[in-house]
């Protein structure tokens, strides 16, 4: 019988180890950005085009690579980061496992031009599906140059199910900023489709983040930092005022490598506790810079994934880190002991009693006595003046045409008697008599009317939902988005992740009555609003779109103007609490039985319930 193991052929050994290094276009810039990180760069530049997908080109002015190690670095397992077993211990370098080049080289065209500093002529190599097609010498800067081209030309199944180019450069920029927050010290630019996203120059932590997130992020980030034997943690977290529904602006960073570690989310969360509304969560760039010795981060081929040596103890010092960050800038509740007295207590002297304090009363005083030894003459009348005179001359014309009467005998068995107005009759008297009174308002937030079937309740805010969701999916249809022309333009200011979404969203935003235009890097500027928009909450809607986006954002995208819908009739819907008029509770009631399915939501929730008859004599027995 014939042995049937066989060693696989380098190319598919090569494509198998590409479905676990390289998942996407951002795999493919996190390594090779990794790798140019590692050559000493002091500037990065990365080159999109078409999300990755056609294009993926990292420039840096590193040490280079020889003749020889530009052809070696194609190689499986080929690396310059460690020697022996003993160097996964004590890794501080970004990449050492020796599988990317080869990896990426098996699914892509790859041209690289690299040169030492020392050398006249650098080396140029171009390789295709593992195969090298050319290696020459080439005249180049110092440094090295590789462009990824056509990723996943030859392994089609692949290629099928990436995503949009929108949705692939969300990645692509996700990468990016995870790199460019744990190096701060270099200067890095990103480049998609010769628009530059990113320009950022080498500075301090604190200058990065903002270059990346925005200025407006400076009001909002407190600083914390500690050192312990274990290690030091230092960065930023975000007050609480500022957190989000949704997660997107949370980083930790280990010896500046970008890392996930739900535990230590949960000592952030911790930190939080009794400062943060429900559901919201708060930013944070959080590093720790340990020895390399007490971590491992080989036990994921993305090297995202770290165990930690000391786990809990650092959970207790991440905690206890970021109250005290928040307790000094008066964000948490603190005691602290060691603070300068404000005010001095003072002491007595032997023999010296405490006596209460006294104050001077001249029981002969009447405020209402006019001092005749005053003379008005000397200077202006007073206002009591004027108004002691023209009361003394007017008063008694406030009674003309009120003669005394004598009660009739029916008012006289009245007087002194009114009746006490029961709860449903002070919401009549409130809110009108007649027929019109058809509709009760419960706590602000259902609206109850009788109906044959027994008692409908209406829940207004849902209602008002369906009622503003019909209406712009008609304007929609129709084509009929009217809006109207703000005084003063507003600007709207977002990240540059959140700035990229917003800009795929922009024109249909505009078909709801919006005119919102492009500005300048990451701005917006507002003309025009829906006719019935507050122009106080445009900022705060655009937000919670964009948050919105995030969380359902494959639903999202599938159906985009119905979401958009969906987005706006929720911000505008009148909210809880709000006390609602018999004519604005009929109105609501009339709107919501023309729709068509007035009774759910556009998200599936009910608007109506109905407690029968039945259910109500069911109560009285």
């Amino acid at each position: 019988m014939p042995d049937i193991i066989q060693l696989l052929p380098d190319s598919v050994a090569n494509q198998i180890a590409a479905g676990e290094v390289v998942q996407r276009p951002a795999s493919v810039l996190k390594e090779l950005v990794e790798n140019a990180i590692d050559a000493g760069s002091a500037k990065i530049q990365v080159i999109l085009k078409d999300a990755g997908k056609t294009l993926i080109q990292v420039i840096d002015n590193g040490c280079g690579m020889s003749e020889n190690d530009a052809r070696m670095c194609f190689e499986r397992h080929a690396t310059s980061k460690i020697r022996k077993a003993l160097d996964l211990f004590d890794i501080r370098t970004m990449g050492f496992r020796g599988e990317a080049m080869a990896a990426i080289s098996a699914i892509a065209s790859v041209e690289l031009k690299s040169k030492k500093s020392g050398s006249e002529l650098g080396t140029m190599i171009r390789i295709s599906g593992s195969k090298v097609e050319s290696q020459e010498p080439i005249s180049c800067q110092n440094g090295t140059n590789i462009a990824v081209k056509n990723l996943f030309y030859n392994v089609p199944a692949r290629r099928k199910f990436l995503k949009s180019n929108s949705t692939e450069l969300k990645y692509l920029m996700e990468e990016f900023q995870h790199i460019a927050l744990g190096f701060s010290e270099i200067e890095m630019h990103l480049i998609h489709n010769d628009v530059a996203i990113y320009q950022l120059p080498a500075s301090k932590i604190y200058n990065r983040i903002l270059n990346i997130l925005g200025k407006s992020a400076s009001q909002s980030l407190v600083p914390i930092q500690s050192e312990t034997n274990l290690g030091h943690i230092k960065g930023y977290v975000g007050k609480p005022e500022h957190a989000r529904k949704s997660p997107g602006e949370q980083f930790f960073f280990v010896n500046n490598r970008f890392m996930k570690h739900p535990f230590f989310y949960k000592a952030v969360m911790s930190a939080y506790e009794q400062i943060l509304p429900q559901g919201m969560i708060p930013s944070f760039f959080i590093y720790f810079d340990v020895d390399p010795a007490t971590i491992d981060i080989n036990i994921h081929p993305t090297k995202t994934e770290i165990k930690f040596e000391n786990e809990r103890d650092l959970w207790m010092i991440l905690k206890a880190t970021i109250k005290e960050g928040l307790g000094k800038h008066n964000l948490a509740p603190t005691l602290d002991f060691n603070q300068e007295q404000l005010f001095d207590i003072p002491m007595l002297k032997k023999g010296e009693t405490v006596e209460p304090p006294t104050i001077k009363v001249n029981p002969g005083y009447n405020p209402f006595h006019v001092d005749q030894s005053y003379n008005p003459s000397l200077e202006r009348p007073s206002r009591t003046e004027y108004h002691s005179k023209a009361v003394d001359q007017d008063w008694q014309k406030l009674y003309t045409g009120f003669e005394k009467t004598e009660p009739t005998p029916d008012a006289q068995l009245n007087v002194g008697f009114q009746p006490e107005e029961s709860p449903v009759q002070q919401t009549m008297n409130h809110s009108g008599t007649g027929e019109n009174n058809r509709f009760f308002q419960v706590k602000g937030r259902y609206i109850l009317t009788a109906v044959k079937s027994g008692l409908m309740l209406i829940d207004q805010k849902r209602a008002h939902e369906r009622i503003l969701y019909d209406e712009y999916i008609y304007k929609l249809g129709a084509h009929s988005g009217n809006g109207q022309k703000l005084l003063y333009p507003q600007k709207v200011e977002f990240n540059t992740l959140d700035a990229e979404l917003f800009r795929s969203l922009v024109s249909e935003v505009n078909r709801l009555g919006f005119e919102v235009a492009d500005f300048s890097g990451n701005t917006f500027v507002v003309n025009t609003i829906p006719a019935d928009f507050p122009d106080t909450d445009i900022q705060q809607w655009m937000v919670e779109l964009i948050e919105h986006v995030k969380d359902y954002q494959q639903d999202f995208k599938e159906a985009l103007r119905e979401n958009l819908v969906k987005s706006l009739a929720k911000f505008l819907s009148i909210p809880y609490g709000k006390i609602l008029s018999q004519e604005e509770m009929a109105h609501i009631n009339d709107r919501l039985f023309i729709s068509q399915m007035p009774n759910i939501t556009p998200d599936g929730k009910t608007i109506i319930t109905i407690v029968g008859l039945d259910e109500l004599e069911k109560r009285f027995k």
